[in-house]
């Protein structure tokens, strides 16, 4: 994604902060920055090692209280991949219709877009008698490199 699209994520995202009457901090500057400056699906955790490598005075407390007000701001969605903790995708504002393929493996995130998927979202919404207002599909599998090497070096722990 350019850096101008990211930057006016940036911008609507603190317009939302000054709303909500919420200060920008270090810190949180710092979570932001990192938020807006990738386009990788990441966890909290990974945004906390991230973000202090900007800034080491980042607190996992603050980017805990900071996720939910990204989410919430519409501009990073949280996503849900049945694993023990959530993914963030920073690239929720820009493609809001987006769909995702994931490595069981690796944890590898692919997004993707189908205008076949669309038109069928639609075809299946009006038959129904609903109006599409958000879609998600999540497709779950093995990544090619395990199943040309029987590994993942990617994988956790490895």
């Amino acid at each position: 994604m350019s850096g101008a699209v990211k930057n006016g994520a940036r911008e609507k995202f603190m317009t939302f902060l000054a709303r909500k009457h919420l200060r920008v901090t270090a810190q949180r500057q710092a979570i932001v920055d990192t938020v807006f400056s990738t386009n990788q699906h990441f966890t909290a955790e990974q945004l906390l090692a991230w973000s202090r490598a900007r800034d080491r005075s980042v607190s996992r407390a603050t980017v805990y209280r900071t996720l939910p007000l990204l989410t919430e701001s519409g501009l990073v969605r949280e996503m849900d991949f049945g694993k023990d903790y959530k993914f963030y995708d920073p690239n929720y504002a820009e493609h809001p219709n987006h769909n995702h393929i994931i490595c069981n493996d690796c944890e590898k995130i692919v997004e993707f877009e189908s205008d076949k998927i669309e038109q069928l979202e639609s075809e299946i919404t009006r038959r129904l008698g609903f109006s599409l207002q958000t879609q998600r599909l999540q497709i779950t599998g093995s990544c090619e490199e395990l199943k040309k090497l029987g590994a993942c070096k990617k994988k956790r722990g490895i």
